[in-house]
């Protein structure tokens, strides 16, 4: 069994688990591949933190989960130096904190204050922390799945531009289907009554981190032509000077996507065309990845939200504006 294959019998197997959130799982696994963080953002309820879980439980790594709350300060997840007792006297010594994992769930991250939530920038970009002056590297596998609310609900804290901007997508997560709801029911049940009877539950086959690594090689060699890196630099530009195209997209756009943004459509470009079995960037694999990449690097006009326009129209009617190469 190949690289390819592996990773999509893990993409079975956690669809398994969380019915009618195939396009999230495939999203999450894109994130995976293309070394990137995540953030997940949908009413309470809708599976997010399983999906995460799901996915570490298949993964020969270790998952460490922080419950974001007001009162948390950034040495709780970070952590910090002690003071031990040694045979040559005290000494200072660095107790890591839960960040130094290889899956991190943030959960509810934004119902933290902003000196927390910005306690996870320098390991999220940096893959490193620094603690009085020694930095302590992160895992070789390290990425962060942040769970949040939406700002509407109620002990939430808008995050930080410069953090989002940091998150390689940004996932909404919607109500599933009917028939998908249905057979949730049917797996809840069917869960609890193990946990009554002490029947155990079939281990998932672990997937080991040497072929993500191999995964993320192979998606460093898929090929990207001149026209597409253009087409893909014209949807960065055309965030920034939207009036060069559209009338609506001046009045709706305030601030543009950063040089970040556009590295990291690249990336998630490669990781889909690879996925899918190419070893080419298709103006498709733009599209198809361009939303959860970019909706959350967009700042809105009031002008916007006045119209009752989102990030997604916002991004829908750049699709339709900006040139596609032949």
């Amino acid at each position: 069994m190949d690289t390819r294959e592996q990773i999509a019998k893990l993409e079975s197997s956690i669809g398994s688990q969380i019915l009618g959130q195939q396009q999230g799982i495939r999203h999450i696994l894109l994130g995976l591949l293309a070394n990137g963080h995540v953030l997940l953002e949908s009413l309470p309820g809708l599976a997010k933190t399983r999906t995460v879980k799901a996915l570490a439980t298949h993964l020969d790594a270790h998952m460490s989960r922080i419950q974001f709350t007001p009162d948390l300060l950034p040495s709780d997840i970070t952590g910090g130096e002690i003071l031990q007792q040694t045979e040559s006297g005290n000494q200072l010594k660095f107790q890591a904190g839960p960040l130094f994992g290889n899956v991190i769930l943030a959960d509810e991250i934004n119902r933290a204050p902003a000196k927390v939530q910005a306690a996870l920038l320098e390991a999220m970009e940096e893959r490193q922390i620094t603690v009085a002056g020694q930095a302590h590297a992160m895992p070789g596998l390290f990425m962060v799945l942040a769970t949040q609310n939406p700002i509407e609900q109620e002990g939430t804290y808008p995050l930080p531009e410069a953090q989002m901007d940091r998150f390689l997508m940004k996932l909404l997560i919607d109500y599933p289907k009917v028939e998908d709801e249905t057979q949730v029911l049917r797996l809840v049940r069917e869960e609890e009554q193990r946990q009554q009877t002490g029947e155990a539950r079939e281990r998932p086959e672990l997937l080991p981190q040497e072929v993500i690594f191999a995964a993320r090689r192979e998606v460093g060699r898929v090929h990207v032509s001149e026209p597409l890196d253009r087409y893909l630099m014209d949807l960065i530009h055309a965030t920034r000077q939207p009036a060069d195209y559209d009338a609506d997209l001046a009045r709706w756009i305030r601030v543009g996507a950063s040089p970040r943004g556009g590295i990291s459509l690249d990336r998630v470009a490669r990781a889909h065309a690879w996925l899918d079995g190419n070893d080419y960037v298709s103006p498709d694999d733009v599209r198809a990845v361009l939303h959860p990449v970019l909706r959350h690097r967009l700042l809105l006009s009031y002008d916007a939200v006045a119209d009752g326009v989102g990030a997604d129209q916002v991004l829908d009617r750049l699709l339709d504006k900006v040139a596609v190469p032949a």
